[in-house]
């Protein structure tokens, strides 16, 4: 299975959530599980872990010319956490993007997407920011499902509106994952039009340990990140539920989100979830009515809040 996780604006946690994914996959003893850095502004898992950063993706597009078979991929990667194993980008863009142009370029296609044809086998691609043109949307394209992290403050949904209806093209089980403080998931799914596949809690020392950080002095982790963690990898492992749609009786508004510009793409076609059939959108959780735009009923996310990205 291959899982596509991606932003289009900002640093709202793709990194931490893939890994938070990976480490906390159903059936992990079964599952070989892996994080792809496939982001083309580079990667930081190296870093923040101290690992080096060969082999890598560097490497494994130099043998993408000579091979296509997708077991070699596996000796290009890392061991990371809890049997986790990493494929790592290299920090800066220039190398990280011209080594995924030769894997989008590779005979046969990239090798991610055939690795995870294993059915024992989980890939978490961190695209990190789609910007178009992007090359890492051709693994994005490819995957099983893919996860549009945002953050919910007005200018990332702003952002976010602009992009929802192409993004969700991309793959049959496309979904939007909330971080951060910011309006109440109601209301950011009112106005988008779907429903949340999940929000992610502000949790600095789960997250700064998935992070390769140490976790801020005095702080212990109240176990919220890797709760939800555990639960969204379960939705991504099973079979999809039918879409519910967004709450008719929602409080408040999203400035900077105007409703037209998020529920019609140019040309008036309107920006729906996928048609009827297997997809990731699920029922949202019921959100408590409050008028504080920071205080949504949701723990706050590790977005703005953590070393992650």
């Amino acid at each position: 299975m291959l899982i596509a996780l991606c932003s289009v604006k900002g640093s709202p946690g793709v990194t931490t959530v893939a890994v938070a994914l990976a480490v906390k996959w159903p059936q992990a003893e079964s599952t070989r599980r892996l994080v792809a850095e496939v982001d083309p502004a580079g990667g930081d898992l190296a870093m923040r872990f101290g690992l080096p950063v060969t082999p890598g993706l560097v490497s494994l597009a130099a043998a993408a010319r000579r091979t296509h078979d997708p077991a070699v991929a596996w000796g290009h990667t890392q061991p990371l956490l809890s049997d986790v194993r990493v494929l790592l980008a290299p920090p800066g863009g220039t190398h990280a993007r011209a080594a995924l142009s030769t894997l989008a370029t590779a005979p046969g296609g990239p090798l991610l997407p055939a690795v995870a044809r294993d059915p024992a086998v989980v890939v978490l691609a961190d695209c990190g920011r789609v910007d178009p043109g992007s090359p890492a949307e051709v693994i994005a394209r490819r995957a099983d499902a893919l996860v549009l992290v945002t953050g919910t403050l007005g200018d990332d949904l702003a952002h976010t509106a602009a992009r929802l209806g192409e993004l969700a093209r991309w793959t049959p089980r496309p979904g939007l994952l909330l971080t951060g403080d910011g309006y109440p998931t109601a209301d950011v799914e009112r106005e988008l039009g779907i429903p949340a596949i999940g929000r992610f809690p502000h949790d600095p020392a789960a997250a700064a340990t998935l992070s390769g950080h140490r976790p801020p002095p005095g702080r212990r982790g109240s176990g919220g990140l890797a709760h939800q963690a555990a639960v969204l990898a379960r939705t991504l492992a099973g079979p999809a539920s039918p879409v519910a749609s967004p709450s008719a009786n929602a409080p408040g508004s999203v400035p900077g989100v105007p409703a037209q510009q998020v529920r019609h793409q140019p040309g008036g076609a309107a920006i729906t979830p996928p048609r009827p059939g297997p997809h990731l959108l699920l029922p949202a959780q019921p959100s408590p009515q409050v008028s504080d735009p920071l205080s949504n009923g949701h723990q706050p996310s590790v977005a703005g809040k953590e070393p992650s990205e």
